[in-house]
């Protein structure tokens, strides 16, 4: 972004919250963030979403916001109360910052609100686009994420533009599932899951970061596939990972032994689901990938 701009971002105390949020005052932008306890110093801003209540301070004369709010799909088994608090954390907030942001006499120019490649479904070796369908309404991450991105509908007819950046697996040390797989590929524990056939959407920190930027300041809206223009299948991601720790890959997890780790159903969603998604709109907008090879990625992400 080439002028300084007034930018407000919700879920700030994330992964890629903080990565943008550096980026951002880096270059000279005015950020200020969302939090739900009390807040310190000028850039803070408290807001109670459960109660629909958002500090009106933190609305005016924004350029841009940034939704990125939502519990951890991997962090806890998904009991059926550990669904709603995924469906809230994303839904709730999103409704209740987008009808905000409505309201407004001088709204910002975009809202920018996360969404994830897991809208798709498991779809095999299908290419999968920004234009292609929803995964079926029992696929319990599909349904949230149709449900996220119908969130911030208030936003869209209000005018504002509105973009929903649908991430796949973020590649960073500090990402959950790399933290997770990189203590066992060390000490040469990494390998397929199940059959390893199934397709992983990547995407770096770095290109996330990035990306989201250039939705800020392009003319996109709507749905934005946010993944390198070469997914993989997990097989080769395994031996990937495997060569760049210098370790074999010789393991493989069976499908039965990660249903009783995670449970049947996050299970197949997280370990087992294919989806082979291209940033179709990113790059027919412009859009350079820092990072569009997996073995250089990983090389990098380990530096």
């Amino acid at each position: 972004m080439s002028t300084t701009k007034r930018i407000l971002i919700s879920g700030a105390s994330g992964l890629i919250g903080t990565r943008l949020i550096e980026a951002l005052r880096g270059n000279g932008h005015e950020v200020s963030t969302l939090v739900r306890r009390e807040a310190h110093g000028a850039t803070e801003f408290e807001w109670d979403p459960d109660q629909g209540v958002v500090d009106d301070r933190a609305l005016k004369g924004l350029d841009a916001v940034v939704n990125l709010s939502g519990a951890g799909i991997g962090d806890k088994r998904w009991t059926a109360q550990r669904k709603q608090v995924l469906y809230d954390s994303r839904i709730v907030t999103t409704r209740v910052l987008a009808e905000h942001l409505a309201a407004l006499d001088d709204p910002p120019e975009v809202f920018v609100s996360q969404s994830a490649i897991g809208i798709y479904g498991d779809r095999g070796d299908e290419t999968l686009t920004e234009d292609s369908s929803f995964g079926p309404s029992d696929d319990f991450l599909a349904s949230l994420t149709v449900d996220w991105e119908k969130a911030a509908a208030p936003a869209a007819d209000a005018g504002i533009r509105v973009v929903h950046p649908r991430t796949g697996l973020v590649l960073s040390q500090k990402a959950q599932l790399i933290e997770r797989l990189l203590p066992l590929f060390r000490v040469g524990l990494g390998g397929r899951i199940g059959n390893g056939g199934q397709w992983w959407s990547w995407i770096t920190l770095t290109d996330v970061e990035t990306a989201l930027r250039h939705l800020m300041e392009s003319e996109l809206d709507g749905a934005v596939n946010l993944v390198a223009p070469s997914p993989v299948r997990q097989e080769e991601f395994a031996r990937l990972l495997a060569r760049a720790v210098r370790r074999p890959a010789l393991l493989s997890v069976p499908k039965s032994a990660l249903r009783l780790a995670l449970g049947g159903e996050k299970a197949e969603a997280i370990g087992f689901s294919s989806t082979r998604a291209l940033p179709a709109r990113l790059l027919s907008d412009g859009f350079e990938f820092a990072d569009a090879d997996l073995e250089a990625a990983l090389k990098r992400m380990l530096d």
